[in-house]
């Protein structure tokens, strides 16, 4: 299944070389005013090609929204949001019918679609499909700032380089924390 939650419902859909990718949000509440503005910093923040650390596509990643807003806020109807799909060279992918990537979701997602999946740059499985959980993510987190809850995450550890734990602060630093967001490399201290 690609449906998760309970209160708010979350279903993601598409393939990275497919037409569109989006998700459908079912149970905000009604009147909930959406920052777009910040939407879109998030999506700008994990925008592929931007750094060494990522994919070279490149894709405008600009959304549609297609149900569940209506003057700057959600209507209580199942929001829907989608992102076309620009920059897509199939053809690059005919070879994981037969040679299933290490490290990849290739040999899962042809186990858990019988051999029908979409191969085409990850498909469904593709790191792509994270654009539709980030925009999914930005609204959960302007909520919850509402609310007075601040989440932050960092990098704890990659290879060799580690980085201190939220934990080993003896005050909260929000100030540190908040440029996490900033950072192509989210470490709060480190040797890098």
């Amino acid at each position: 299944m690609n449906t998760w939650g309970s209160k708010i419902k979350l279903s993601i859909f598409g393939e990275s070389h497919g037409e569109a990718l989006g998700i459908v949000i079912d149970g905000l509440e009604a009147g909930t005013k959406l920052n777009l503005e910040n939407i879109n910093k998030f999506i700008d923040r994990r925008r592929a090609g931007k750094s060494s650390f990522t994919t070279s596509r490149k894709e405008k990643d600009e959304f549609r929204i297609l149900s569940g807003y209506k003057d700057g806020y959600t209507t209580g109807a199942p929001f829907c949001v989608i992102f076309e799909n620009t920059n897509t060279q199939s053809k690059d992918y005919e070879d994981l019918k037969v040679f299933l990537r290490p490290n990849h979701a290739d040999y899962p997602a042809a186990i858990k679609f019988k051999g029908f999946n979409d191969i085409r740059g990850g498909g469904h499985f593709s790191g792509r499909i994270t654009l539709a959980l980030t925009f999914a993510g930005a609204i959960a987190m302007d909520i919850l700032e509402e609310k007075g809850i601040k989440i932050f995450s960092h990098i704890k550890k990659i290879l060799d380089i580690k980085d201190k734990s939220f934990l080993e602060f003896k005050e909260v630093y929000l100030d540190k924390f908040k440029n996490l967001k900033e950072s192509s490399l989210a470490f709060i201290e480190s040797d890098l």
